[in-house]
């Protein structure tokens, strides 16, 4: 389960519309305890994906990747997932979500078609296989 608040999740929304019909990325910064993540903050990220891909995959590089650990470290926090939309596309996650993405964190994953919000979900790795995951509004 992730816990977030309305203007976070506004937030994530909202530069889904701004990238659309790219798709649009980002860190989410907070605390995990017992399974149970807590968002506090987000950090968009550039989609480093090559000219014509970026409408359709994201990619976070190594280089923001680092240093989103070290702050993340250094603040005393973690990093508890990952956003991203789906221009013209459901909030369900592609296979290149499940083979790029790791246990543990959140993946948000926003709707965007035609250039407004649709559906927002967040799922879960769980045994190489993506599961819905409640989001629950602090």
């Amino acid at each position: 389960m992730i816990y977030i608040s309305e203007n976070l999740l506004k937030e994530i929304e909202s530069n889904a519309e701004r990238k659309y019909p790219n798709e649009c990325c980002g860190i989410i910064f907070g605390k995990t305890e017992n399974d149970i993540k807590n968002a506090m903050f987000t950090k968009e990220i550039n989609n480093s994906f090559g000219e014509g891909e970026e409408y359709h995959r994201f990619l976070i590089n190594a280089e923001d990747m680092m240093k989103s650990e070290l702050y993340a470290r250094e603040k005393g926090i973690d990093i508890v997932g990952f956003y991203h939309s789906h221009p013209d596309a459901q909030a369900v996650p592609s296979e290149y979500d499940r083979v790029h993405a790791m246990p543990i964190y959140s993946y948000i994953i926003t709707s965007v078609i035609k250039g407004k919000i649709g559906r927002t979900k967040s799922y879960e790795l769980h045994d190489n296989k993506f599961m819905e995951e409640e989001i629950d509004f602090i």
